[in-house]
């Protein structure tokens, strides 16, 4: 009897890949065969938790007094969508001529899971192997079967994978159905969706409380130099000390300093370092930035995604160069002259993966057939690369101070000398003068400029900004960082994995929204997010909190915490919360927003008021609204704002500029005129003539 392996990837075409490499060229249903290989594939999580009611069936009714709900055994379902693929793969693992079974699904926590719970739920006793690559290259996937793992060297990081699937399944359940009963409309809750929403309410109280202050800088104007002073709340101040170092007519040289300073290459990319690039210079989400990655690594164009590493291993010094020729070849990319790949080279600081870079295989890729999304994530990663071991960039630096009257003036400029890696992307420093000149200083400390008149400069304190993708995701990075030792591996909210996740769910459960253009998109929360963390106590938002269970997480991979342990701190943790929690007073008038008017119904008078997906009649009677996402508006390639919904409301009709057409292309002025049908419902027509009437 043949002994076969049987390979068990996590997507099919992943284990298409495979199968080609190892020569499986017999297609059957649900796997390939060939060579002493079957390769089959999960499709996502074959397997999931079982519901609460799966437990007891009254669990279906949701009650405070049924909770906490933490089982003692927890069960597993298959997923309904998916019933066929995992009796395909059951029988394969039971087949009397598999001898071992090898998990090829990703190399992270995630597809440790993934595998081990269809490994279980089939009863398959037979022996693990563990495929571990960071490429889907065909020469990295040969290396990988040539030096497959014992499975058992993962069996840490599956533990780990199911602490943090039930921790998350405990605190999810229990608390969602908790504040739920508690204040009676659904509030989700999550473990680190939670933390991360907090985040967020916490920057808009800070934008909403913050009162805008003037100040005042007095500038004195001496050898064809502006030095500039302290700021002043109190504009007769700021004017009497003008004056009187007009009048005084000197001051005295403090400093005078010229100084050459580098600024080093930025590192290699780990996942969440793109996906805040990627958002910075092109508006993508968190989750559209690695979907593109996660594309581009199948395609064997990218190197593996979900990783927290931004470091090569010290081996890799070579393959970095081979790149980096392909990237000059295929994108003209090219790094400076004097290159230093020893900065990128840290076998320490990579843990299952290395950071992301292309992969050889872009030199026979057709990179203008990819997507465009994808080519821009492709090009940013090469970019990276090429800077990374690129010379510094050096600038001069001239900061110069004067004392007048016993206050004193400071004068800053920046020259970029060399710039060294900001000239592989064509990245422009900001700080620079605009026309690249240095500014010399004709005199010395001790030295007295003259003064040749003096001014006051007017200014406002700024809001701190609402999160965008790329600050958010900075923030969960951070989060809890000054509460965690500095030896800690692992920090913040949630892993470079799981954070886009996290945030396309706050979106699409409705406690975050986007706001702002098309490139620059802040995540603001809703009312109904407000509410939530308005509602919920500190050890459930906690930010410090949810990253020390990422941290013990991760020394759970290590086995350096005991994963009963970190149940047992959960599973106290929810009881406690049921147990202490007390409702907050006056929820009611939380949980439902009063809207502000913005103009009469056409139909029946009463107040049209803004909500989160358009602008709608208070009469709950009246079938009035006016739908942000709004077929006619898009026909004319715009979008229902509110300001124009205003105008239709107070003027019956409103103006619309460089409208276009979607079927010609062209561009055109008109009014849109609205009604309403019998019914209450808006209608809307188009009128050319002069002024829309």
């Amino acid at each position: 009897m043949t002994n076969l392996n049987l390979v068990v990837a996590e997507k099919p075409s992943v284990a298409q890949s495979i199968g080609k490499v190892l020569g499986c060229t017999g297609r059957q249903d649900g796997y390939l065969e060939g060579n002493g290989y079957l390769v089959s594939w999960c499709i996502g999580h074959l397997i999931e938790l079982a519901e609460p009611e799966d437990y007891n069936g009254k669990y279906e009714i949701w009650k405070k007094e049924d909770l906490p709900i933490i089982p003692d055994i927890f069960k597993y379902q298959v997923a309904v969508s998916t019933k066929k693929q995992f009796q395909i793969l059951k029988d394969l693992m039971n087949r009397d001529d598999v001898t071992v079974v090898t998990n090829a699904c990703d190399a992270g926590r995630e597809g440790e899971l993934i595998f081990r719970l269809v490994y279980d739920k089939a009863g398959c006793k037979k022996p693990i192997k563990r495929l571990w690559i960071s490429s889907m290259e065909d020469e990295a996937i040969r290396n990988g079967f040539d030096n497959l793992a014992d499975g058992k060297d993962y069996d840490r990081l599956y533990e780990a994978a199911l602490c943090r699937e039930r921790a998350d399944w405990i605190v999810g359940i229990n608390a969602t159905r908790f504040f739920t009963c508690s204040y009676g409309q659904t509030l989700n809750v999550g473990r680190v969706m939670t933390p991360t929403l907090a985040l967020t309410v916490e920057r808009e109280a800070q934008i909403r409380a913050f009162k805008p202050e003037d100040f005042y800088q007095v500038q004195l104007e001496g050898n064809d130099l502006i030095f500039t002073g302290n700021r002043i709340p109190d504009r007769a101040e700021a004017e009497d000390i003008a004056e009187k170092c007009r009048t005084e007519g000197k001051a005295v040289v403090t400093k005078a300093d010229l100084n050459e300073k580098m600024e080093n290459a930025p590192a290699l990319f780990d996942l969440t370092s793109l996906q805040r690039e990627a958002n910075k210079r092109y508006g993508f989400t968190a989750q559209q930035t690695l979907d593109y990655a996660q594309s581009l690594y199948e395609k064997k164009l990218l190197t593996y995604p979900r990783t927290d590493s931004r470091y090569l291993t010290d081996d890799m010094e070579e393959t970095a160069k081979a790149i980096l020729g392909i990237i000059d070849e295929k994108l003209s990319i090219k790094a400076t002259v004097e290159q230093n790949y020893k900065k990128i080279l840290n076998s320490k600081k990579v843990t299952d993966h290395h950071a992301i870079i292309p992969t050889e295989t872009l030199r026979s890729a057709d990179v203008e057939a990819l997507p465009e999304g994808e080519k821009k994530v492709l090009q940013l990663a090469a970019a990276r690369l090429a800077e990374s071991v690129s010379a510094p960039c050096k600038y001069k630096e001239t900061v110069a101070e004067v004392s007048c009257l016993g206050k004193t003036y400071t004068l800053k400029g920046k020259y970029i000398a060399d710039p060294g890696w900001r000239n592989v992307a064509n990245n422009k420093d900001k700080d620079s003068d605009e026309d690249g000149t240095i500014i010399t200083l004709d005199f010395k400390t001790g030295d007295t400029v003259a003064i040749g008149k003096t001014s006051v400069k007017a200014g406002k304190t700024t809001a701190p900004k609402s999160y965008t993708e790329d600050t958010l995701l900075s923030a969960m990075e951070k989060a809890g960082c000054d509460e965690i030792p500095d030896e800690a591996e692992r920090k913040g909210l949630g892993t470079p994995a799981t954070r886009a996740g996290v945030i396309e769910k706050l979106v699409r459960i409705g406690f975050l929204e986007r706001r702002g253009d098309k490139k620059t998109k802040y995540l603001v929360p809703t009312h109904k997010g407000e509410t939530l963390i308005t509602v919920i106590p500190e050890s459930i938002q906690s930010a410090s909190m949810t990253a020390d269970w990422e941290q013990k997480l991760l020394e759970i991979e290590k086995g350096n915490y005991d994963a009963d342990a970190f149940m047992i701190e959960i599973s106290q943790m929810i009881r406690s919360l049921i147990e202490t929690y007390r409702i907050v007073p006056d929820a009611e008038v939380l949980m439902h927003p009063v809207y502000e008017p913005l103009g009469e119904c056409p139909h029946c008078g009463s107040n049209v008021v803004e909500k989160s997906k358009g602008f709608f009649c208070e009469n709950k009677d009246c079938k009035f609204a006016l739908w942000k996402d709004n077929r006619f508006f898009d026909s004319l390639s715009k979008k229902l704002t509110k300001q124009i919904a205003v105008q239709l409301l107070t003027d019956g009709k409103a103006k619309l500029k460089k409208c276009r057409s979607i079927k010609t292309g062209k561009t055109y002025d008109t009014t849109v005129v609205l009604s309403t049908t019998d019914n209450g419902q808006p209608q809307f027509t188009l009128d050319f003539t002069k002024g829309g009437k």
